[in-house]
């Protein structure tokens, strides 16, 4: 039984920025297959959201899907839960409720969803997550830190590692 993450990127990251190294590194460790899809080539989120559908991961003999995103990389693992019914949803400040996006309201579809958000956050505000988890109930984990969640890798790590583990069958 193969489990596997699925990363998607942020509007101005690389599938293997800082964030995503760290966090497969965490995913490997417990048995998971990795995958970090490249955006670089449009900005647009509704090509990224086509490209994520189009790739369609999807776990084997059994397996469970995890997808996971960073800010655009968040909103578009989101509403392709609606097609791809992952398992569950690790979001890094998500860009949810920002003009230019096609899904309004990205429904989580039912997976698990754990989201952490920076209450220093200038380009997603933190009203967005609240938002958000008002009317979805994910697991939402706020902390000191700005958009880019530079300074609270370990707690991101413990939380990414706690789902794994949830969803995988292990927690």
């Amino acid at each position: 039984m193969i489990h596997k993450v699925c990363f998607s990127h942020g509007k101005l990251g690389t599938p293997d920025g800082g964030k995503i190294k760290y966090l497969s590194a965490i995913a490997r460790q417990k048995g998971w297959q990795v995958e970090s899809l490249d955006y670089q080539h449009t900005m647009d989120p509704d090509k990224r959201l086509e490209i994520l559908r189009h790739h369609a991961p999807q776990g084997s003999g059994g397996g469970k899907l995890i997808l996971a995103g960073s800010s655009m990389g968040g909103y578009i693992s989101t509403a392709a839960s609606n097609w791809l019914r992952p398992d569950g949803l690790f979001l890094l400040a998500p860009a949810f409720y920002l003009p230019g996006y096609k899904v309004r309201d990205p429904d989580p579809n039912g997976a698990q969803v754990v989201m952490v958000h920076g209450w220093s956050d200038d380009t997603v505000p933190p009203a967005h997550a609240l938002r958000f988890a008002q009317k979805y109930q994910p697991r939402l984990i706020m902390v000191n830190s700005d958009h880019r969640l530079r300074d609270v890798w370990p707690i991101i790590g413990e939380a990414f590692g706690r789902l794994l583990d949830e969803v995988g069958g292990e927690g």
